[in-house]
């Protein structure tokens, strides 16, 4: 029903940023709390960012550290995740989410999940 696409992945430096997007399709953008979740080599995956359906809340895992801010627009039924400061172990594929009406931040509430896109840090 609904079907998400990140971008904005690549290579960065250690200390420099990329914004990742995510663009949905199919169901109504509105009704869906929205998430972003990475998981890194050797890792499972691990929630880093949600926002509430209107934007007016977002949540951030703690070792995000103020680095990471999650937006939406739902007028181009996108959501972004800007990050700064890049460090090595932030090096992960980075997954867009999509969990009806509720904002979470478990992976199991989340109804729909992107392909990811690749973040490398290299330092």
């Amino acid at each position: 029903q609904v079907q998400l696409v990140e971008s904005g992945g690549g290579l960065v430096q250690a200390g420099g940023s990329l914004r990742l997007s995510c663009v949905a399709s199919g169901g109504t953008f509105r009704m869906y709390a929205m998430g972003w979740f990475r998981q890194a080599p050797g890792k499972e995956r691990e929630f880093v960012a949600a926002v509430n359906r209107s934007g007016g809340s977002t949540y951030y895992a703690d070792f995000v550290k103020g680095r990471f801010t999650i937006s939406r627009d739902n007028t181009k039924n996108t959501v972004h995740l800007q990050i700064t400061s890049l460090k090595s172990e932030d090096t992960a594929v980075y997954y867009c989410a999509a969990k009806f009406l509720s904002d979470g931040r478990s992976r199991a509430d989340y109804n729909y999940w992107g392909q990811g896109t690749q973040v490398t840090v290299s330092s």
